[in-house]
């Protein structure tokens, strides 16, 4: 009994670490993997460089997307679209009072 209970602060520390770092860490990286499946051509995106533009074309095959901008069309892998900054970008804006 005096051995568990040594380790009982290792114990607690890890179960603190894995709700308060991982867990949330999976569920963003779920929460984005989802995002970047539903990505449709015509979606308003930005990048996490920051780069705006329209989606143009959309290829499963090595999971990237052609973005419409000002400058031309360019191809980005799907994991460089910013889901906070596209949610932002197309969300309608708050009424006036």
């Amino acid at each position: 009994m005096e051995g568990l209970s040594q380790y009982t602060p290792f114990i607690l520390m890890a179960v603190v670490v894995y709700f308060f770092m991982i867990a949330p860490q999976m569920k963003r990286a779920k929460k984005e993997k989802a995002f970047a499946a539903e990505l449709k051509k015509g979606n308003k995106v930005i990048t996490k460089s920051g780069m705006h533009g329209k989606i143009a074309e959309l290829n499963d095959k090595d999971n990237s997307c052609v973005i419409e901008t000002l400058a031309g069309k360019i191809k980005f892998d799907r994991s460089a679209i910013s889901m906070e900054m596209s949610q932002k970008l197309n969300s309608p804006p708050p009424a006036k009072k």
